[in-house]
């Protein structure tokens, strides 16, 4: 059981993240201060929505410059805090170094941040965000787990530095977590998994989310010959940061979370969108055929390899989300919501 007393400072790492932002709005709301570790405290244009939110709000954002790959630099972010949150780590898939790109800034940073907690006095609780890709590679891991559904209690062991590399490097981040906090008795850990997350960027002008990039492709007309009917899950961002202040202020919240609000595909997602903006937009409303994809996938993005085809097209996926709404208090708003609200302000702000 942690109380963590709202007086004090609470340290976010990535804060300008996608994620991040919509967690940081909550805190600010909450009325309490935040200690943002950033890359470049100075970078005015990446920090104008944070100072936005925080000067509509009871409580005050302070910002820290720190590095994920620079051991002791979250010290000064830290101070004070009882509640750190870690939701600084790399997302991206196109990449042509995973060691470097992918697997140091999440193993590192989790290393450094997690290292940092022990030698900072005053901390008490550690919520890291980790990921579903900690749990599963491909739509074929859900039919292969327990009952044919995730949980929270199985593990991906099929992505690797060349097979999924961001899978592996966020299965190896969290692993390293749990072995640190095990090994002290000063703080615990509590951790997020969330799949795919969409929905409004607080900063949809300059938003690099993987989501921001499907959802472009989806308008200008990249997929209209049809798209790839991948099984996934999503979770509205406004969902998940809330997933993360229960995460971090309930007392009873532990372990891992999975957070899902729907267990979908590309497809389905497509669909949704087709229906609201056909007139206006290019969305496709129909698969790309398995055949096709394996043929053309891998020249239109190196991530669409044939064995990534074969095991996410066509195949459900499906996750467990009963822990979070049990223990976490979470509800989740519906699919269209999510989707809409993405697109109308990816609209908005003139990005697609």
């Amino acid at each position: 059981m942690t109380t963590i007393d709202r007086s004090k400072p609470v340290m976010v790492t990535g804060a300008t993240g996608y994620v991040a932002g919509w967690l940081v709005k909550k805190l600010l709301e909450e009325g309490l201060t935040v200690h943002a570790a950033v890359r470049d405290p100075k970078n005015k244009t990446k920090l104008a929505h944070l100072d936005e939110l925080a000067a509509k709000s009871s409580g005050s954002i302070k910002y820290y410059k720190a590095d994920l790959l620079q051991p002791g630099s979250y010290a000064e972010a830290m101070e004070g805090c009882e509640l750190v949150y870690h939701t600084a780590s790399p997302y991206t898939l196109n990449v042509k170094d995973p060691q470097k790109e992918l697997i140091d800034p999440a193993l590192k940073g989790t290393q450094n941040v997690l290292a940092q907690a022990s030698k900072t006095p005053s901390v008490k609780r550690v919520v890291l965000t980790s990921s579903c890709a900690a749990i599963y590679t491909d739509a074929t891991d859900c039919q292969n787990a327990p009952n044919g559904v995730l949980t929270e209690a199985v593990w991906n062991t099929t992505a690797s530095l060349n097979y999924q590399p961001y899978s592996y490097s966020k299965t190896l981040a969290e692993k390293e977590a749990w072995k640190m906090a095990e090994a002290q008795g000063q703080w615990d850990l509590v951790v997020v998994n969330p799949c795919g997350v969409f929905g409004p960027a607080l900063n949809a002008s300059s938003s690099t989310s993987e989501s921001t990039n499907l959802m472009k492709q989806l308008a200008d007309g990249t997929m209209k010959m049809g798209v790839p009917n991948i099984g996934i899950g999503v979770v509205d961002v406004r969902d998940l940061a809330e997933a993360h202040f229960a995460a971090g202020f309930n007392p009873e919240a532990n372990g891992r979370n999975i957070i899902a609000g729907h267990n979908t595909s590309f497809l389905k997602m497509a669909q949704i969108l087709h229906d609201e903006y056909e007139d206006k937009y290019p969305v496709p409303n129909k698969a790309l055929p398995k055949w096709l994809l394996s043929l053309v996938g891998p020249m239109v993005n190196k991530a669409i390899t044939r064995p990534f085809v074969k095991k996410n097209v066509n195949v459900e996926w499906k996750a467990d989300n009963a822990k979070s709404k049990r223990e976490l208090g979470i509800t989740y708003r519906p699919l269209e919501e999510t989707l809409v609200d993405d697109f109308q302000a990816l609209i908005n702000a003139k990005v697609i």
